[in-house]
């Protein structure tokens, strides 16, 4: 299985959550507002619901998910704005961070690279923006990249992405699932 067909999956589950419309707490309805480990027991028992998924998909403490034999996952979410509407502080850190350790996009990719076994890793961002975006997540999604490869010497695939429109929150109505394969360390 490649990662784009994976990615495209992710979001497909991602818009049925939020067409379930089940709010999370006391937010509005949609998939926006969802923290990370809620969202991935979420996309779990979604992904599970499709054959070519069926009995292959774990959560663990690490990676976030797994596609048995096939992909170790990380999970982060890149949320510029709040339920309310207004701007969230330091959304975007949960990406940049290069620290081994840390809990950031980056630390995800260095905890997939000291993981054992044959599957293949990966690092995914699930964004959520305005239709149009007031705040685009392009900035971002390469600085982690810039900051993955020149910083923290992280070797990634390409990146991979998939937009979809029209979800039902009044903020998060774009949703982003961007991908990359954590492939190794230069030197």
């Amino acid at each position: 299985m490649e990662l784009g067909e994976l990615v495209s999956d992710l979001a497909d589950v991602l818009v049925s959550i939020d067409a379930s419309r089940v709010p999370f707490k006391n937010f509005r309805a949609g998939v926006g507002p969802y923290g990370e480990p809620q969202l991935v027991r979420l996309v779990k028992d979604r992904l599970d619901g499709l054959e070519r998924y069926r009995g292959q998909v774990v959560t663990k403490r690490t990676p976030d998910l797994e596609v048995q034999g096939e992909w170790a996952l990380e999970f982060k979410i890149a949320r510029p704005y709040g339920d309310n509407g207004k701007p969230a502080e330091n959304w975007s850190v949960n990406l940049l961070h290069p620290y081994e350790g840390n809990i950031s996009a980056i630390g995800d990719c260095f905890k997939l690279l000291g993981l054992g076994g044959s599957q293949r890793r990966a690092v995914v961002v699930i964004g959520y923006e305005h239709t149009p975006p007031q705040v685009s997540l392009d900035p971002l999604l390469a600085a982690f990249e810039v900051v993955a490869r020149d910083v923290a010497r992280i070797v990634l695939g390409p990146r991979v992405r998939v937009t979809r429109s029209g979800l039902v929150h009044p903020v998060h109505q774009q949703l982003t699932v961007a991908a990359w394969e954590v492939l190794g360390r230069s030197a």
